[in-house]
């Protein structure tokens, strides 16, 4: 009985290391996690204007606009949101893509100064000084990009900064397959 309850650490460790093994194994991309979202429609948007800028402020009647959206959560604070920030650009130079930008718990005059630093890729932008709006998206880091269909549904969640492989990778053949879907 004594030499059984002795080997249950290794058999332990068997099932445990076979696990690790299995996830390693995994072809997934790791920074992509499920969302509860992913297939289910943009939920509601009400956001503050962002002042200091002149962008359109960015309503939920943006995803009825008949375009593939990208909604981009960033902060100026967030280091990962500028080094993505050229990829955010280019997805603002594909026709028929609306990109929309979604300021999380920010200031306003530096959200400004980091998109006339950077440049301003949106189309259409809202603070979410509380960010209330961001937790019914699910967000809970930055920087976060959603792409969303024609019809306003959530298809993809990429979390962190978008990097160019993935924008040419993921990102780009799935906008192409959302504009071109009847």
């Amino acid at each position: 009985m004594t030499r059984w309850i002795a080997g249950i650490p290794l058999v332990l460790f068997l099932v445990l290391s076979g696990l690790f093994l299995m996830r390693m194994a995994d072809d997934r991309p790791t920074d992509e996690i499920p969302s509860a979202l992913i297939g289910k429609a943009a939920p509601p948007l009400e956001l503050n204007p962002l002042d200091t800028v002149s962008t359109p402020l960015l309503t939920y009647d943006v995803y009825k606009n008949e375009e593939v959206v990208v909604l981009n959560v960033w902060a100026s604070h967030c280091g990962p949101c500028r080094i993505e920030h050229p990829q955010i650009d280019a997805l603002s130079q594909i026709d028929g893509v609306i990109v929309a930008g979604l300021n999380q718990k920010d200031e306003a005059d530096k959200a400004a100064i980091f998109l006339r630093t950077l440049g301003n890729p949106f189309d259409f932008l809202g603070a979410d000084p509380t960010g209330a709006v961001s937790l019914r998206y699910g967000v809970y880091g930055l920087p976060e990009t959603f792409i969303i269909d024609r019809s306003g549904v959530i298809r993809a969640k990429y979390i962190g900064a978008i990097t160019p492989e993935k924008l040419n990778r993921e990102i780009r053949p799935l906008i192409d397959r959302l504009r071109n879907a009847p």
